[in-house]
């Protein structure tokens, strides 16, 4: 039976006569002696080229020093991953047909979630051809699928109403006012502390996406009942949202998730009410009020305007008052 090597010198050799007359024994001889100074593996179909496993560690090691968080690099990690188990070929010999064959078998999937997964695969390519480790980008062409607009979806007043007359310990009020309070992406007050609260300016600095920092603020409300919540509590854990039983630990973002969701039963709102929700509450509730579309993107932490900008949809009931209010009859 013929080893890797052999088998790679008679592919060489072959392909080589194929263009030019040559003694095919001698070349056969002469590639022998240069290909035993290497160790040869042969890559099997089945198995994911280690060319495109190392480019992809590149990658992520170079957008960590980027400062990427950690949650957004698992998630690339993720993604090209699932990708690399797909393709299984060398980097470079990957094209744009392998990239929309591997999309196409998500057309179960929403466009949106479709075009997430391109995102990453065009962060991933563009990279590795800004740093001329492949000639050329195989995902450049490639533009993400078309997906339908959608307003955020924010609670009513009545709504919000509903969510706080529906909270049966302190601990829940608590978690509800701060979380619309401050418009806060969960990751943002999973992290926070006790100590990191300003009861004299009834503020906080959070640190959000791509690691920047802005202040957010805390209602009356808010501060009040988690004043009442903080007060009582046995523990001397340091976090701001701790879990109901010993040890206390810092309660998990899946569990701050769960406590919203038990407010929204006990209401019988039966849409879906998440950290999130209450963040596009904040917004659209605010920017109703009258509040500045920029001062709303500051509060957000959003650093393209056109982000923010989807809030700018009037509701109907807002819609009716401005026609009242400046028809020239």
């Amino acid at each position: 039976m013929e080893t890797v090597g052999e088998l790679m010198i008679s592919e060489i050799a072959g392909y080589i006569s194929s263009l030019v007359p040559i003694n095919v024994e001698d070349t056969k001889s002469e590639l022998s002696s240069i290909i035993t100074k290497y160790h040869v593996t042969k890559v099997e179909r089945e198995e994911v080229h280690p060319d495109l496993h190392e480019k992809i560690i590149l990658f992520l090691s170079s957008k960590k020093l980027e400062g990427l968080s950690p949650l957004t690099l698992e998630g690339y990690e993720m993604d090209l991953k699932i990708f690399a188990d797909k393709v299984k070929k060398k980097t470079e010999d990957i094209s744009a047909a392998d990239i929309r064959v591997y999309l196409g078998a998500y057309n179960h999937l929403k466009m949106s979630t479709v075009g997430k997964k391109l995102s990453v695969l065009k962060s991933f390519f563009s990279w590795l051809t800004s740093e001329e480790i492949i000639q050329r980008d195989p995902s450049f062409k490639l533009k993400p699928p078309k997906t339908g607009k959608r307003l955020p979806k924010a609670l009513t007043i009545e709504e919000l109403e509903m969510l706080r007359e529906s909270c049966e310990t302190i601990r829940q009020r608590a978690f509800l006012e701060v979380l619309y309070a401050t418009g806060c992406r969960l990751s943002e007050i999973h992290g926070l502390n006790r100590r990191d609260v300003n009861y004299q300016s009834m503020s906080r600095s959070v640190i959000g996406k791509g690691d920047k920092e802005r202040e957010v603020y805390f209602s009356f409300k808010a501060m009040y009942h988690l004043n009442k919540y903080l007060k009582s509590r046995k523990d001397d854990n340091e976090a701001l949202m701790v879990s109901e039983r010993r040890p206390y630990g810092r309660l998990s973002k899946r569990g701050i998730q769960r406590e919203i969701r038990v407010i929204a039963e006990n209401a019988g709102i039966k849409s879906k009410v998440s950290p999130h929700v209450l963040r596009h509450t904040f917004a659209t509730l605010t920017l109703n009020n009258g509040a500045e579309l920029s001062a709303i993107q500051g509060l957000l932490g959003h650093e393209d305007p056109a982000t923010t900008q989807i809030y700018a949809q009037l509701t109907e009931e807002k819609k009716r008052e401005q026609h009242k209010k400046f028809l020239v009859q």
